[in-house]
């Protein structure tokens, strides 16, 4: 059956991270695990700041926000792959690859923007302090994260679109556990070059531009923290970056080694492991890394148990 669009495939078939039948089951409980984990820790979070009124600041806003991405782009992939875990045949259909594929490219583009504007409001907070409620009101706020949203909604536009253009003709198993852009070019009975070029500018922007704004703000963070004689004001001030580094660190890290190369390099098998990190696992992360660091949300955690039991 041919589809309006040129395609000969109506579904692919997903094949998953590993065809061992005796893994299926000890991997399904795994990620599991980890997909409760990151529910609970995210949204969690995202409730703890909005029933405590001392957490309604800038930091705690962009926090909110990447709380509910992870949650959202962590669903978009992992539900899907503890159901193929469960079946024999892994299979979805075109429409709702297409579907998955949109709304993953506008969550992990979205991180890597709000990721930035986390930076942006750790320079101001410790280089310019003084003009910091100027520099950072709700307004100011507001416009970063809507900012970040538009260039996801368009970057993911233009990521599926040009999918869109492809034909698939009769190959249709897709060596990953979700449709992710890379492979499905190589499913391609078209040429792919457009779409080889047009991920690394448009992905390669994604996540150079960000890279290089986050690295300038702490570059200079780190000249200012240099300048402070105490040493408890150079540990606070190290205290409040380090969260945000170690994340910047992980997420940036993992998209960069799947994306920032020729689609053809490595293995696939190499891919998956990077994307079960950056789509899975660090979702999970997030909520220990701003939690167990912060003495506001324990400070806040506590006293929201307390209201509740009490």
């Amino acid at each position: 059956m041919v589809l309006t669009n040129g395609s000969f495939v109506t579904e692919f078939i997903l094949e998953g991270l590993t065809q061992r039948s005796d893994l299926q089951m000890p991997l399904f409980f795994l990620f599991l695990v980890i997909y409760v984990a990151t529910v609970l820790g995210n949204s969690g979070l995202t409730i703890l700041i909005v029933l405590n009124s001392h957490l309604h600041t800038p930091m705690y806003f962009f926090l909110m926000n990447l709380s509910f991405i992870d949650l959202c782009y962590s669903s978009v992939v992992t539900p899907k792959m503890l159901m193929n875990f469960m079946l024999k045949k892994n299979t979805i259909s075109y429409m709702g690859c297409m579907m998955q594929l949109y709304f993953f490219c506008f969550f992990i583009i979205s991180e890597c923007y709000v990721l930035t504007s986390m930076a942006y409001d750790r320079y101001v907070a410790i280089c310019n302090p003084l003009l910091y409620n100027t520099a950072m009101s709700p307004k100011v706020c507001s416009y970063l994260i809507l900012g970040s949203y538009l260039v996801a909604f368009s970057d993911a536009m233009i990521h599926t679109g040009c999918i869109l253009r492809l034909t698939f003709c009769d190959r249709n198993t897709i060596n990953h556990f979700f449709c992710d852009p890379v492979p499905l070019l190589q499913l391609s009975c078209t040429s792919t070059y457009v779409n080889e070029v047009e991920i690394f500018l448009v992905g390669g922007k994604d996540i150079t531009v960000p890279c290089i704004i986050i690295f300038i703000s702490y570059g200079v963070i780190l000249s200012s923290i240099i300048k402070i004689r105490s040493t408890e004001g150079r540990s606070k001030a190290f205290g409040i970056c380090t969260s945000h580094i170690i994340a910047v660190s992980l997420f940036f890290g993992s998209c960069a080694f799947m994306y920032l190369k020729p689609y053809s390099a490595g293995t696939m098998d190499e891919g998956k492991i990077s994307s079960v990190f950056y789509t899975i696992v660090v979702p999970m992360l997030n909520p220990l890394i701003y939690s167990l660091r912060n003495k506001d949300v324990k400070v806040a955690l506590k006293k929201t148990l307390t209201r509740k039991m009490f």
